[in-house]
């Protein structure tokens, strides 16, 4: 099982995502705004591939178009590593 990161860890981590990300109830969030539900579905399609390999999934909200991704180690109970990997490899899908 991954290992929970302490507040002070979370907060150096999270200064070195993009600025819109911010940590919330022990996760990751984001929403992003799109032109319209086509280009909103085509992001999310686009992590699929990143997501797979590693390992590691977002929880995906779709609204027409804005997707608010959500990122938190599950079986751990809250933020790890693998959390801001995945959130440094999701800032470069636009």
């Amino acid at each position: 099982m991954a290992e929970l990161l302490s507040p002070s860890e979370i907060a150096a981590k999270a200064n070195q995502l993009s600025a819109g990300w911010s940590v919330t109830d022990l996760q990751l969030q984001q929403t992003r705004e799109f032109k319209d539900f086509v280009e909103a579905i085509a992001f999310v399609n686009q992590l699929v591939e990143p997501a797979e390999a590693a390992g590691h999934h977002p929880d995906i909200e779709i609204s027409y178009n804005k997707v608010t991704l959500s990122l938190t180690t599950h079986d751990a109970g809250g933020l790890t590593e693998k959390d801001f990997s995945l959130a440094q490899v999701l800032d470069q899908i636009s």
